[in-house]
């Protein structure tokens, strides 16, 4: 008995050493590792490629040990499939092995509603056109009662509606309120003319129109001005004169009869032909001094 005592003992002893090694082996081992395993000591700064090429940001990137994750996003100040901003920055010193996320500029613009910026000032349209991505293009001012106000929003030189869409980039054209000019010039005589050559000739005299229609209208391009506010002639037979930027008021028809043509291009008055004459030379006299 006392023997087999003993030899359970040593047994135990030596299954006990055998553990305490096997123990003090892997903590040697563990801490050995660790250095590999987390890449101790192995780190690179972050390189700049912001602005360069996608092909070239990934290779460089790729070279220095680092993951790349890629997304994409529009910037029309900026070139397709170039590099727009990174995660980390620049100089930023990590483990080799991370990940650099970069965002890619789009080769497709998508597209963008345009917003309606017309009777808005001049800043806010600015501002719009900003947070739409489209971009300010030219912009001309046009004698009206508005000053500093928007007119029109052109795009490739026509008018463009609120909603229609279009590519983010494009350019948007403005036409903003100058004020009324203190230019006075005669009223232009638009009766009998097609609405197209009336818009032409009111609108290249700085007036600003508005356009009443009536009856059936199947061309409006050729549609006929038949009345207009104010008129070409006074009662008395003598031009009506008119500041740049005022209002000009138009009806139009399909096709009116000569008579209210004839009509409207001359105002009915009790006057004489001898009184016209002579209110009109004072006036042309008027203007003259």
């Amino acid at each position: 008995m006392g023997f087999i005592k003993e030899e359970t003992k040593r047994s135990f002893r030596f299954n006990l050493l055998v553990v305490f090694l096997l123990c003090a082996l892997l903590y040697v081992l563990f801490f050995a590792s660790l250095s590999f395993i987390t890449r101790h000591g192995a780190e690179a700064k972050v390189p700049l490629v912001v602005n360069r090429d996608v092909r070239m940001a990934v290779a460089e990137l790729e070279r220095l040990g680092f993951e790349v994750d890629v997304d994409s996003a529009y910037d029309p100040a900026h070139k397709a499939y170039t590099v727009l901003s990174q995660i980390p920055d620049v100089n930023s010193v990590v483990k080799t092995g991370r990940t650099i996320f970069i965002t890619v500029n789009k080769a497709e613009p998508p597209l963008t509603p345009m917003p309606n910026l017309q009777n808005l000032s001049f800043r806010s349209a600015e501002m719009i056109l900003k947070s739409n991505n489209l971009i300010l293009g030219d912009t001309t001012y046009r004698p009206d009662i508005a000053k500093g106000a928007i007119l029109e929003q052109l795009y490739k030189g026509q008018p463009i509606r609120p909603g229609t869409m279009l590519p983010q980039g494009s350019r948007i054209d403005l036409v903003i309120g100058d004020g009324l000019s203190s230019v006075q010039m005669n009223v232009p005589d638009v009766v009998g003319l097609t609405y197209n050559e009336a818009n032409a000739m009111l609108s290249g005299s700085g007036l600003t129109i508005t356009a009443m229609w009536e009856g059936e209208i199947t061309d409006s391009a050729n549609a006929v001005i038949f009345s207009q506010t104010p008129t070409a002639l006074n009662e008395l037979g003598s031009p009506n004169r008119i500041k740049q930027g005022d209002l000009v008021d138009i009806r139009i028809k399909q096709n009116p009869t000569p008579e209210e043509l004839e009509r409207n291009k001359t105002p009915q008055s009790g006057v004489t032909t001898e009184e016209a004459e002579q209110t009109k030379g004072t006036n042309e006299n008027q203007d003259y001094q």
